[in-house]
């Protein structure tokens, strides 16, 4: 099983890249393969461009072409990023803007209503500064299941196995905290996937 972990987080110390972390070590302990992608240190382009929008005869870009050579086997997109304003960084959702787009995730048959990465599965990991039931409360974390999990699986055809998310992660969080959390990653990854050659 290929595992694609694809996190946005400009700090290369951050909780983020560290669930991503746990995440990979975690698949590749059930000897699983994964490739990771850290859209920060790859300076990857978030922002769409006019040429990329889907019309007769287009190509997407040469970076785009890139990612999606390096994903196309993948059965399992692990997402992890952490909320900003509640919701998740402009650098995640332009990945999946450009990437997942049109021609790799969905338009089989040259229909936006054909979902092409069927039978695969995509897993959620976010986190923030404020409280999990604040995030709760706010409907933010509603609206994220809504958009980036239940929408954007639909869409491609992939089933939304989990989205966990870890509130109040801020400077002043204990070492056994963050470390309970990343074990909780591991537990994750461990109870979908364990079975899975």
């Amino acid at each position: 099983m290929k595992h694609a972990v694809i996190f946005a987080h400009p700090n290369a110390d951050s909780f983020t890249a560290s669930v991503a972390g746990a995440y990979a070590q975690a698949a590749e302990g059930l000897g699983h393969t994964v490739v990771r992608r850290d859209l920060y240190r790859m300076g990857f382009d978030p922002c769409l461009k006019a040429e990329e929008l889907p019309r007769e005869n287009f190509t997407p870009a040469s970076d785009v072409l890139a990612e999606r050579a390096l994903l196309k086997d993948a059965d399992v997109f692990a997402l992890v990023y952490p909320l900003w304003l509640n919701a998740p960084p402009a650098m995640m959702k332009g990945y999946l803007e450009r990437v997942f787009g049109f021609g790799f995730a969905y338009g089989g048959s040259g229909s936006s209503a054909n979902p092409l990465l069927s039978g695969r599965r995509m897993i959620a990991f976010s986190s923030s500064g404020a409280p999990l039931q604040w995030v709760k409360d706010t409907g933010a974390l509603g609206a994220i299941h809504t958009l980036f999990d239940a929408y954007f699986a639909q869409v491609c055809g992939l089933t939304a196995v989990e989205h966990v998310h870890v509130g109040g992660i801020v400077p002043g969080a204990t070492q056994e905290f963050v470390e309970a959390r990343l074990a909780d990653v591991a537990r994750t990854v461990n109870t979908h996937f364990r079975r899975a050659a």
